[in-house]
């Protein structure tokens, strides 16, 4: 090895211990993920007691996602005697974003409070601007409040070139002040562009749907990590159908004409 190629490792060296330090500390001045809200319930059911829960995290960082969060669940009984508990892996949460989420077990011993602690986000940077990362739409949205559910019906769709080979759908329920009472998840297989996927949940979660007024719906990519997103976008955005005008043209246009009348020089 001659002197000028050791130079030059070590300089790349030097070069690579940078920028992972770099790395390192924009890793840390990350903002953690917030609890925007949380709900629990506790329902009896036919094989012992249902837990439901339902929440919201926010994502403040505009580049980063937020990876492989997990929701620890336990429920108590009056004693403070652990009862239940149950891990949850939740979905990636994107840059400058929220993740809706819900779930449930069973207890055969009835608890008295339920409790959630979260894992801390492992970050990402992502690979494309935030507006990159567009929303599923949810339509044809329908509700029917029945003895002890709620059922919720629709459609989601997708906004990217490429399929999405499968995507959660989540209803918040909230009472007309907009207070999050509890909620439901399902899943959508093979969503392609310009084509709908219908989807039904019949949501327990809630012990007096008399007090249900309105269902958040938010469809969002299935998995841990931010790759399926990641993929989507970068696969491209379906461009908007345009339509022919049907009018003639102007025979004048009228942005050159009122340029033109604004630049002239008045006696």
């Amino acid at each position: 090895m001659t002197y000028s190629t050791r130079i030059v490792g070590v300089l790349v060296l030097l070069l690579l211990a940078g920028c992972s330090s770099s790395e390192q500390e924009r890793v840390a001045a990350l903002k953690p993920l917030s609890v925007d809200e949380e709900v629990s319930s506790i329902v009896k059911g036919d094989d012992g007691y249902v837990v439901n829960w339902a929440g919201v995290l926010s994502n403040s960082n505009p580049w980063h996602f937020g990876e492989h969060v997990v929701a620890t669940v336990t429920a108590k009984d009056a004693g403070g005697k652990e009862v239940v508990r149950q891990e949850q892996p939740l979905d990636a949460v994107p840059p400058a974003g929220s993740l809706s989420f819900t779930g449930q077990m069973i207890a055969t011993e009835k608890p008295a409070q339920v409790s959630i602690q979260y894992r801390p986000a492992q970050w990402r940077l992502a690979g494309r601007i935030v507006s990159a990362f567009t929303s599923f739409p949810v339509s044809d949205v329908l509700t029917e409040r029945k003895s002890g559910s709620y059922l919720v019906t629709g459609y989601v769709g997708t906004p990217y070139r490429l399929p999405a080979s499968s995507l959660a759908v989540t209803a918040l329920l909230r009472d007309k002040n907009g207070k999050l009472l509890g909620g439901g998840s399902t899943f959508v297989d093979d969503v392609r562009a310009n084509s709908k996927r219908r989807f039904i949940m019949n949501i327990e979660s809630v012990p007096d749907t008399s007090k249900i007024a309105k269902a958040d719906l938010v469809a969002r990519t299935w998995g841990s990590s931010s790759r399926p997103y990641e993929e989507l976008a970068l696969g491209g955005i379906v461009q908007g159908r345009t339509v022919k005008p049907t009018t003639p043209p102007f025979a004048r246009d009228r942005g050159s004409q009122a340029a033109a009348e604004a630049g002239a020089v008045r006696p």
